[in-house]
């Protein structure tokens, strides 16, 4: 199936990519679900899938994971299935993923599909990397904060939010219309009806991410055993002291390996085909 975005994308990054929430009415026109709530319940039965139910009732947030051998235990309201990574186990909703491929490969992380009863969501919460929020099947409404200092909180283990917020948008999604959020903003959803959420994000690498990354790639490789010397150890006052001299000479031994375009790039270019064969593997 081919979907096409209905987008003016020069003018959607100047004004709006990492920069403002917005929702864009029938951004994909006539749209026709790639899989059914059936199917998406089926795949969370499988153990290499990565699934979720979140149920709120009574006041009180529960999570439990996948994989599930039934959903005769749940209710009419109040709870939401969410699969992640749905693109590698189930070939036509891939084609989703496609009209966003004016935006880098490499920042594509996956599509996450959400089945929502009446009343089913996560609650309100952050996330830090750009998703576009694809309404499918049913309606759900959407509400979005501006982006300021927000505490989060834990009310189940599994799950992290923020407190209630006001909203700066506040709209009821149709089939076909797009939610854009960038990270950073508070968002909160919930369906008025039996509804199909399609979430294509896009990965944004923190730095801590980045060193570990690499550390691993360095290790695999059995790179950087070039080690520290000092043939001409310069004196100080006390032996506990550290030179400013040793602290630049270790920090560019560091720094060389990262320096080495041979190795960063391949490290960086192999980085999501690795992550796409290991979740392929999982199938």
């Amino acid at each position: 199936m081919d979907y096409h975005l209905t987008l003016n994308w020069p003018d959607f990054i100047e004004r709006y990519w990492q920069k403002r929430p917005v929702v864009l009415k029938r951004g994909i026109a006539n749209f026709i679900d790639p899989i059914t709530p059936d199917e998406l319940a089926g795949l969370a039965m499988e153990s290499e899938v990565d699934s979720r139910l979140v149920s709120h009732l009574d006041g009180k947030w529960q999570v439990s994971h996948g994989p599930f051998e039934s959903y005769d235990h749940l209710g009419e309201s109040n709870w939401s299935l969410l699969v992640q990574v749905v693109n590698n186990w189930h070939e036509p909703t891939a084609a989703l993923m496609r009209p966003f491929r004016a935006l880098p490969d490499w920042r594509i992380d996956d599509l996450m599909i959400s089945f929502s009863v009446p009343g089913g969501g996560v609650g309100p919460h952050l996330d830090q990397y750009d998703v576009f929020i694809i309404q499918g099947t049913g309606r759900r409404r959407w509400r979005v904060g501006e982006k300021v200092p927000m505490k989060q909180h834990c009310p189940h283990p599994d799950l992290l939010q923020v407190d209630p917020f006001e909203a700066i948008i506040d709209e009821e999604m149709e089939p076909g219309d797009i939610l854009y959020i960038p990270p950073g903003f508070p968002h909160e959803g919930y369906s008025l009806e039996n509804s199909l959420n399609y979430s294509v994000g896009f990965r944004a690498p923190s730095g801590r991410e980045m060193i570990s990354g690499f550390a691993d790639y360095v290790l695999q490789r059995e790179l950087g055993s070039l080690r520290y010397t000092d043939p001409d150890v310069p004196n100080r006052d006390h032996p506990a002291d550290i030179l400013p001299s040793e602290l630049d000479r270790l920090r560019g031994m560091m720094l060389s390996m990262i320096n080495q375009p041979e190795h960063f790039n391949q490290w960086f270019g192999d980085r999501p085909r690795r992550i796409s064969q290991m979740r392929s593997t999982m199938r």
